[in-house]
């Protein structure tokens, strides 16, 4: 059985190997190609908002406070911190009444300036504040979800609390598995955060993305048509999105995951750079979608991706980050 690795070159001679664990699944169930361990439990991370968006639209949330297909997405989103999408936050935070002190993430470094390529060096967000967050978009959700039921807003993004207790069942509901066994943990934006096996994330997506209910649909629809917002400039995700208009669904979450769902053919993809390498995670991506077989050939669309230059503090380019091996296809 073949794995796929990503290997980081300095000069010529390898410097690091990543371990690369994926699970491609049909919306059914079955397992269609896998690398490493599919079965590995570990954290989804942001690859969880389409799932945590989901009770907005479902319970009548969207229309009660005239949410956008726009700010949907951005409550699906790991955002650059561009000032564009943080004014559709602020936007979408206005309309509830409430205020930035009201969201529970922290600040954060622009994810403009730390995984677009190249780097954004404009037009973002600079005051390190919670609105700045990539995960802003994801806090003003959950925080609609409670005003819209009457529940505490304080205290909305800590296990136990109704808004997380809603999106734990969501996701059960999704995965299949039973929500007394996703075990949770508390993510960098505050929020809980869920383990799963990688093949129930991939399941889920799959099934999320071939769903033809109204509410699955809002969520799928809004990312489809906003991948600027659902990422950003030069992030791999956005790029991939719109070099495959209507046909793939990609998310990231911290500590080298991703999921992806190739809409036609009713396919989820989760994998997991095992040490957790961001990087890594982005040139593994490219090359599990290229194993695919997807057109245009997702190396062709994001070289910089497949291929990601190791900089030396002028800027040169002193080696690279590429993934190797093959999916074993089941």
């Amino acid at each position: 059985m073949t794995e796929i690795t990503v290997e980081t070159t300095r000069s010529g001679v390898i410097e690091s190997v990543h371990r690369v664990s994926a699970a491609v699944v049909r919306a059914n169930g079955d397992l269609y190609a896998r690398s490493g361990d599919p079965d590995l439990v570990t954290f989804m991370r942001s690859t969880a908002k389409p799932f945590q968006a989901l009770p907005l639209v479902q319970e009548g949330a969207v229309e009660r406070y005239d949410i956008t297909p726009e700010e949907l997405a951005l409550a699906c989103a790991s955002h650059s911190s561009e000032k564009s999408q943080v004014q559709i936050v602020r936007r979408f935070l206005n309309r509830l009444d409430l205020t930035e002190d009201d969201l529970a993430c922290g600040p954060h470094h622009p994810l403009g300036r730390s995984f677009a390529l190249p780097p954004l060096d404009h037009d973002l967000l600079e005051r390190p504040a919670p609105l700045a967050s990539n995960c802003s978009g994801k806090h003003t959700g959950m925080l609609a979800l409670a005003r819209h039921h009457a529940w505490p807003t304080a205290g909305y993004n800590a296990s136990g609390h109704p808004v997380q207790r809603r999106i734990k069942q969501e996701l059960s509901r999704w995965t299949g598995i039973n929500e007394f066994d996703i075990a949770e943990g508390v993510d960098g934006c505050t929020a809980v955060s869920f383990a799963i096996p990688l093949t129930r994330m991939a399941l889920g997506l799959a099934r999320l993305a071939q769903s033809m209910g109204e509410p699955e649909r809002a969520i799928v629809q809004a990312m489809m048509q906003h991948p600027h917002l659902v990422a950003g400039r030069n992030r791999l995700g956005t790029e991939l999105m719109q070099a495959n208009p209507g046909a793939l669904l990609i998310k990231v979450g911290a500590a080298g995951v991703y999921l992806a769902a190739l809409i036609d053919r009713g396919l989820g993809v989760a994998l997991k750079v095992e040490d957790g390498d961001a990087m890594a995670a982005m040139a593994a991506l490219v090359h599990v979608l290229d194993q695919l077989d997807l057109d245009p050939s997702p190396a062709s669309v994001v070289p910089q991706f497949a291929e990601i230059p190791v900089l030396n503090t002028r800027g040169v380019a002193v080696g690279h980050t590429r993934a190797t091996g093959d999916l074993t296809i089941v």
